[in-house]
């Protein structure tokens, strides 16, 4: 071979590795532009307080597990096609992470929770997710502050039952703002917005009557901040999500200026909002199609209805019937193409509204027991992930 040719040929090779390298580097860029945030149901490992639920020390995949068909059609059991992990240990929750960042979800929305005096399934987040992450991917916190009642019990067909009440006192409240800030805001991966920890609180009006009325707890949020500030941070950003448990009033404010939801969050000082899931908006029964056009096409009222950012939601799916001994209505036609296309609409309503930062929330990573998760299955393997590379990209 001549050796200028020779020469040539490897200046061309360069040149196309570089491009490849540069388009490769544009598409990283481009997914790391958009936060995607699936919420996380921390429910896949031993816990103890809730053997007397889940005997066989896994969690809730014993109800995965055991979940039969309701009627002739109806696809259960949900089979985890990479087994039923222990999220509890750093190894398996390595896995959890780094297919997350392979397909362009960069953040976790853990469940978080606090029952009499304790906080309850905490051991995935610092056994198994702070171990293994290497503040690799973003996480924040939803307190989720419901009660916990016989819906997580399926040998219980009354589902009203509870068994550890969501509220909690001032007393009890000042504890969990010292254990958020110490124990995770402090973390370099927790998510924040300009420098301010992000929380969200599912319940408002739970919060509310535990302390006692809505003065008593814009006192005690004002505190959160407080300490928030205090820990070295330049606020707090106070996240709400949207649902029928965020009141559109509250009684007992001096000169009476509560009217709207909009109203509520402004009072508290909330910053933005978010949805958990599309069964909070829409019954989930029927058409996927039908129940996310519904859904999302609610999201121009919201950017009206309210005077802080509201951040898109998306739900995969929805089937809770492995928590009841009956039949509950469901979601029976999803597919990761149908699912793609909510992804680009969600994209182009955050685009041009100009939204920022430009934060998609999706229900969920892992809720297997309602049937909406983006953890890869037997039917459809890596599809709803592919789906989420496929319009954001890659962040690692």
């Amino acid at each position: 071979m001549n050796p200028f040719s020779h020469i040539f040929t490897l200046f061309i090779a360069f040149v196309l590795l570089s491009s490849c390298s540069e388009n490769k580097k544009q598409n990283i860029v481009a997914g790391n532009e958009y936060s995607i945030a699936a919420f996380y149901w921390p429910a896949y490992h031993y816990e103890p307080r809730s053997e007397f639920l889940f005997p066989e020390k896994t969690g809730e995949w014993e109800i995965i597990r055991n979940a039969v068909p309701k009627e002739e059609g109806h696809q259960q059991p949900k089979v985890p096609l990479w087994g039923y992990l222990d999220e509890a240990n750093p190894r398996d929750m390595d896995l959890k992470i780094s297919t997350a960042l392979e397909y362009g979800v960069n953040t976790f929305i853990f469940d978080w929770y606090w029952f009499e005096k304790a906080p309850f399934l905490e051991s995935c987040i610092n056994e198994g997710f702070l171990k293994a992450n290497n503040d690799r991917m973003k996480f924040y916190l939803m307190w989720a502050n419901h009660d916990a009642t016989t819906y997580w019990d399926v040998k219980n067909p009354r589902v009203d039952s509870v068994y550890w009440n969501g509220e909690v006192d001032r007393e009890q409240f000042d504890i969990v703002v010292d254990r958020v800030i110490s124990q995770y805001f402090k973390e370099p991966s927790y998510f924040k917005i300009d420098g301010e920890p992000v929380f969200c609180i599912y319940e408002l009006n739970t919060l509310i009557n535990g302390l006692g009325g809505p003065e008593k707890t814009k006192e005690a949020l004002d505190y959160f901040k407080q300490k928030t500030v205090e820990a070295g941070f330049p606020g707090l950003h106070l996240q709400s999500i949207l649902w029928e448990a965020l009141p559109s009033s509250i009684e007992g404010v001096p000169g009476d200026p509560i009217k709207s939801q909009d109203d509520v969050l402004t009072y508290f000082g909330f910053k933005s909002l978010t949805n958990y899931c599309w069964a909070h908006l829409q019954n989930p029964e029927g058409d996927y199609e039908v129940w996310g056009d519904a859904s999302t096409d609610m999201w121009e009222g919201f950017k009206d209805q309210f005077s802080m950012t509201y951040f898109p939601n998306l739900t995969i799916s929805w089937d809770a019937n492995p928590r009841f001994p009956f039949k509950a209505g469901y979601i029976n036609n999803s597919t990761p193409d149908k699912f793609e296309k909510y992804l680009v609409k969600a994209k182009n309503y955050v685009d041009q509204n100009n939204i920022t930062p430009k934060i998609i929330t999706i229900n969920a990573w892992n809720e297997w027991s309602e049937g909406s998760y983006l953890e890869p299955d037997t039917t459809w393997g890596y599809g709803y992930l592919e789906a989420v590379r496929n319009v954001f990209g890659k962040v690692n």
